[in-house]
């Protein structure tokens, strides 16, 4: 299909070539991806499968896509979230690799449904989602299409959550799996590519320092126990807030400060969610912090920060720097709100670095592959992809870096499945 055959939206066909060379950068630092492509270009796993994809446009992602294409599925994507597009990477995607992609930086809410509307449309036979948007979609507005689906890969906390809803109340109509409860994407890709990328979407997005700050961190699963490590690596105080006692209890063990938001509201500097919930920070929190808070969020939806409701309390709402408002409030005090309260890390910087996201969609490659080649036999339910699946991808990066690491001798494999131990 040439592009003028192709239904697309994006913002700049003329963006194309620095979109593609966007791309090709990406991919040189996703080996564990190029390995997958290899084998299915010679393998044709979705030959004859449609999928839509709906996740954030980046290089990264772009990758992910142009492999998926390559192991033969008919490929469309649309962006999961209305800020995060790199305009060039989806320019690129339409012109260079013949993938439809619906997506515009800055997209209105109307867009973003729209686009969501096309991915469906496609009528696909796999879905990959971050944030169950066309799977939530489908449960709710297209049921009759849903017997068609092989299955569906989800990338996110918030995601997970909203298919395991479904799962618990007996409604999921096609079997998932949950790339986000993987070994080496949740440890790898949340705990040090959102600990670093969203640090680096607070630098790009207010150029201010860190050390010496109070960072409160809203949250202290993977993602919370990154933007923790690195705030403090930083020379922040960090301050972490939680409703798990476990989780709580880890982040006091390491050395973080615990308490609830009502009260670090009153002594943060700097302000991180990443739950995955909504107005974890609310509007009673952020009319009691200090004149000249910063609040940013790394969470998949927008309302993890109630934004709404600060501004029935706001006199004037005025742009600082390209992705920093100022909130000037009636009580007298200004708050600064990162990126809308979208993702910070996605908005105000370009998200996680290649070499995080090989394995996650490597991942998201191979879960898509478990489900097609168990077509028929896996119940409707969430899945984790296979133990030895996660091995594989561990060993594949670990070879990329150029680490070798030991193997048990035939004595100690013995010893260790023995119950009589001599």
């Amino acid at each position: 299909m040439t592009t003028a055959e192709m239904k697309y939206e994006v913002k700049d066909l003329n963006l194309a070539d620095q979109g593609k060379n966007q791309i090709e950068w990406a991919f040189k630092d996703m080996p564990v991806l190029k390995l997958i492509q290899e084998r299915f270009i010679k393998e044709q796993p979705f030959k004859g499968l449609k999928l839509s994809a709906c996740v954030h446009v980046t290089k990264e992602t772009a990758a992910l896509c142009v492999v998926m294409k390559s192991g033969g599925a008919d490929a469309i994507l649309v962006a999961s979230n209305p800020l995060s597009t790199q305009d060039d990477v989806a320019a690129a995607l339409v012109k260079h690799f013949g993938i439809p992609t619906f997506a515009v930086a800055g997209e209105t809410p109307e867009q973003y449904r729209a686009h969501i509307e096309e991915a469906i449309k496609h009528n696909p036979d796999i879905i990959i989602d971050d944030g169950c948007d066309i799977v939530s979609d489908l449960h709710s507005k297209h049921l009759d299409m849903c017997s068609k689906i092989i299955g569906s890969t989800e990338e996110t906390t918030t995601g997970i959550t909203r298919l395991q809803a479904l799962e618990k109340q007996g409604l999921l109509q096609f079997p998932a799996v949950g790339v986000n409860t993987s070994m080496t994407k949740h440890l790898y890709d949340n705990r040090y590519g959102t600990g670093q990328s969203a640090m680096d979407g607070i630098f790009r997005g207010a150029n201010i320092l860190i050390a010496g700050k109070t960072v409160v961190i809203s949250g202290y699963g993977w993602c919370g126990r990154g933007c923790a490590l690195r705030a403090k690596a930083l020379g922040a105080n960090v301050i972490v807030c939680e409703v798990d006692p476990l989780k709580a209890l880890e982040a006091a063990m390491e050395g973080y400060r615990v308490m609830p938001i009502a009260k670090a509201a009153l002594e943060g500097d700097i302000f991180l969610t990443v739950t995955g919930d909504k107005h974890v920070v609310d509007v009673q929190h952020l009319l009691t912090m200090k004149d000249g808070a910063f609040v940013a969020n790394a969470g998949h939806f927008d309302w993890e920060v109630n934004v709404n409701g600060l501004k029935e309390h706001t006199t004037e709402i005025k742009q600082i720097r390209p992705n920093l408002e100022e909130y000037k409030l009636d009580n007298g005090k200004s708050i600064y709100v990162f990126a809308q309260g979208r993702l910070v890390n996605l908005v105000a910087a370009e998200g996680h670095p290649a070499s995080v996201m090989d394995m996650s969609f490597a991942n998201q490659a191979l879960g898509i592959e478990f489900l097609v080649k168990n077509k028929g036999k896996l119940e409707k339910k969430l899945y984790t992809l296979p133990e030895k699946v996660d091995m594989e991808i561990a060993e594949l990066k670990l070879k990329s870096m150029g680490i070798e690491i030991d193997t048990l001798t035939e004595e100690q494999q013995k010893y260790l499945n023995s119950w009589d131990i001599v």
